[in-house]
Formats: structure tokens, C-alpha cells, sequence
């Protein structure tokens, strides 16, 4: 008997989650061991301009110049600018505190936003690669120097640093979700730019050439994401270095996190309407990583919704029985998983499946925020814990 159309939707649901999910993060590990991509990384003489973009970030300011300044390559940073977005605490007053003439201030009195912020400073820096970095993370030590090294690649145009979470007392089952996710994003990144390029970087900690640097829309979202892309389009490689380490803390509660995450999903919407370019292979360089990586997780809601609908449709056939009651157990792990994190528990068999369905819920939340261009540039910093 030939298919329904109802078993055609499952299966092609079911196949695309299994591609978006477990085959391309292998299909991108087996191409990287194929065909990597060269990479030569040697000590340069490139001079180094350091920027952080900051609002309100007096608390954690003075930590972080002071981890920068006593970072090892200290002969190549030209300078580190601070540029303050309409900040209304003590933001500008710690950073005057400076001696080092290195360390300046530039002052915006209006809030616009991170990109705004960008295209006004990048372009006047003295350094022949820029390092954009975030006030709250913390770097090890030789960052910087890591991050600089990398250029030595003359095909090389923007380099990646790693986010790593860590948190003595955050032992919930969001936050292992959390850290399961970050493991998994990070393998994807390696194999990627072993193979070819990464379709973005660590918002956190990232390096581009100077020269390379074009204006990004004021309205953008993902700067970690437009900049390398624009940087692809100029046929560089986008690589990640995992020896250049941001340490962060995961927020305080998952809804922070679901806030978090959100905001970069509409973010990634934002990309198919603003950058309709990257779509088409023939535009961009990366389609296949860029696609698979960042725009296909867009439409896993859907999938996931269509695959549970035609399960049920199709229950009263003994093999659709069988995989009905695997989808259930799934959703009662996750649903167990949900428990256990209200009760301020760890669970690691349940946080991945915790994990995977709110962030199909968050997707679905950043759909509407994006259907209504909710966008929201200004970034209002989420409870981080301690």
C-alpha cells in the first residue's frame, strides 16, 4: 500500500529534526576530517585595539580592564577603548580612573545601541585587528594573544573565542541543559571552521581585521553574526579558537535564560529580512553551513509539531502505536525534567530534553516578536549568577 500523505508529513518531519539535529553536526564533523581546512597560526607583529561596548557596567569594569592590562602580549595592544552607550552610572568614571594611556574613553551621551556604537568606534581604532569584547565576561590570560596569533593566516579574516559557563553553585537542571548545549554548539563550531568556516562567533569574545570591518544596520541584533558573515562575503575565513576563553555565569533562573536566548533567535529571523542574500547559495560562500546551522533550527518547531500530529493521525497502525509511545516518554522526560528544575533539583537524564523543547518553545516566542519586528538592539542585562 502506498504512503499516506499523513506518514509522507511524519517522516519527512522526523527526518528533518534528525538532519537539523544529530546529521549535519555529523555530516560537518566527517567533512572536517575529509578536507580540513588549513590553518597556520604563528606569532605576528599585528597591532591590537581592544572594544568594549557598555551600558551601565561600572560594577564590572574595573575587573575587566584589569584582567586585560595584565594579559600576556601586552606589546600589541595599542589600545583599549571603552565606548559608553548613554551610560548613567559610574560607567565613564571607572574607566577615567585609568591610568594607562592606553585605556580611553568614548562617551555617547544618547543610547543607541551596540551597533550604532560599533560603527561609529571600529572604524576609528589604531590597530590592525580588533577585539570585541563584552564587560562582564572575565578572559584567560592569553586571549588576546590567541585570538592575534590566528592572523597570521592571511585568509583568515575574523576569529572566534570559546564561552565557557562556569558556576560552583548552579546545579539545576536548567543549568546542565544549559552546559550540555554549550558542549554541543562548540563541537558544531570546531568541526566547522576545521572544515571551512564558522557562520558567526562568541558574541562575547571575537577578533576581526580592521580593514575588513563594513557599518552594520543600526537595527541589527546578531553583531556576532553580521560582521563575520560581511567578513565571509570578502572571501575570508571565519575561524574558532578555543584556547581564547570569555568565562561567564549562566543566569540566575531559566526564564532569564529564555530571555537570553530569544532575543538571539529573533535575531536570526531578523537575518532572513535583512540579509535576504545570505539565502542563496550562489551569494553566499557558507549556504550549506549557514543554513544548516542557523536558519533550518527556525523551522524545528514546525517539524516537531507536524511529526507529534501525524503520529497521533496515525496510532491505530502497530508501528505508529509503537513510535507514539516513544514521542509520550519524550515528552514526559521533558516534562519530568521541568519538575525537577522548579524544585531547584539536577537532573541530568531529563535536562536535554528540558533543554530541547524550551528552546523550540523560546523559537516560537522569537517567531512572533520577529512577525511584529519587536526587535530590541538595546540590551537590558539579565540577572547573572554568582
Amino acid at each position: 500500500m502506498n504512503p499516506s500523505w499523513v506518514e509522507w508529513a511524519f517522516w519527512i518531519s522526523v527526518a528533518g529534526l534528525f538532519y537539523i539535529y544529530c546529521g549535519y553536526p555529523l555530516l560537518v564533523w566527517l567533512l572536517a576530517k575529509w578536507r580540513p581546512g588549513e590553518r597556520r597560526k604563528n606569532r605576528t607583529a599585528s597591532t591590537v585595539s581592544v572594544v568594549i561596548a557598555a551600558h551601565n557596567e561600572a560594577k564590572n569594569l574595573d575587573r575587566k580592564l584589569r584582567s586585560i592590562l595584565a594579559a600576556q602580549g601586552q606589546e600589541r595592544i595599542r589600545e583599549i577603548i571603552v565606548a559608553s552607550d548613554g551610560s548613567t552610572d559610574a560607567t565613564e568614571s571607572v574607566v577615567r580612573s585609568f591610568d594607562d594611556p592606553r585605556v580611553r574613553l568614548m562617551a555617547f551621551p544618547q543610547r543607541r545601541g551596540k551597533p550604532s556604537v560599533l560603527n561609529d568606534v571600529i572604524p576609528q581604532c589604531a590597530g590592525e585587528i580588533v577585539v570585541l569584547t563584552d564587560a562582564r565576561q572575565e578572559l584567560s590570560p592569553d586571549a588576546i594573544n590567541e585570538l592575534a596569533e590566528s592572523f597570521a593566516d592571511p585568509t583568515i579574516g575574523a576569529v572566534s573565542g570559546e564561552l565557557v559557563f562556569r558556576s560552583a553553585e548552579d546545579t539545576t537542571t536548567a543549568s546542565t541543559g544549559v552546559g550540555a548545549y554549550w558542549t554541543y554548539e562548540k563541537f558544531i563550531r570546531k568541526c566547522e571552521a576545521r572544515f571551512r568556516s564558522v557562520p558567526g562567533a562568541t558574541g562575547a569574545l571575537y577578533a576581526i581585521r580592521k580593514e575588513l570591518f563594513r557599518p552594520i544596520p543600526p537595527d541589527t541584533i546578531l553583531d556576532d553574526v553580521v560582521i563575520p558573515m560581511q567578513i565571509v562575503e570578502q572571501g575570508y575565513r571565519v575561524v574558532f579558537e578555543p584556547k581564547a576563553v570569555a568565562y561567564d555565569r549562566p543566569c540566575r533562573s531559566p526564564k532569564q535564560e529564555a530571555v537570553r536566548k530569544r532575543r538571539t533567535i529573533a535575531g536570526t529571523f531578523q537575518l532572513v529580512v535583512n540579509q535576504p542574500r545570505w539565502l542563496l547559495p550562489w551569494k553566499n560562500p557558507i549556504w550549506f553551513e549557514f543554513v544548516s546551522h542557523k536558519l533550518l533550527r527556525l523551522i524545528s518547531p514546525a517539524l516537531l509539531a507536524t511529526a507529534a500530529a501525524a503520529n497521533v493521525a496515525l496510532r491505530a497502525e502497530p508501528l505508529y502505536f509503537v513510535l507514539l509511545a516513544v514521542h509520550a516518554d519524550f515528552y514526559l522526560a521533558a516534562l519530568t525534567g521541568w519538575a525537577f528544575q522548579r524544585s531547584g533539583k539536577k537532573s541530568v537524564c531529563f535536562a536535554a530534553p528540558f533543554m530541547f523543547l524550551t528552546l523550540n518553545g523560546v523559537t516560537v516566542a522569537a517567531l512572533w516578536d520577529a512577525l511584529r519586528r519587536r526587535y530590541q538592539t538595546t540590551w537590558r542585562r539579565a540577572a547573572i549568577g554568582p
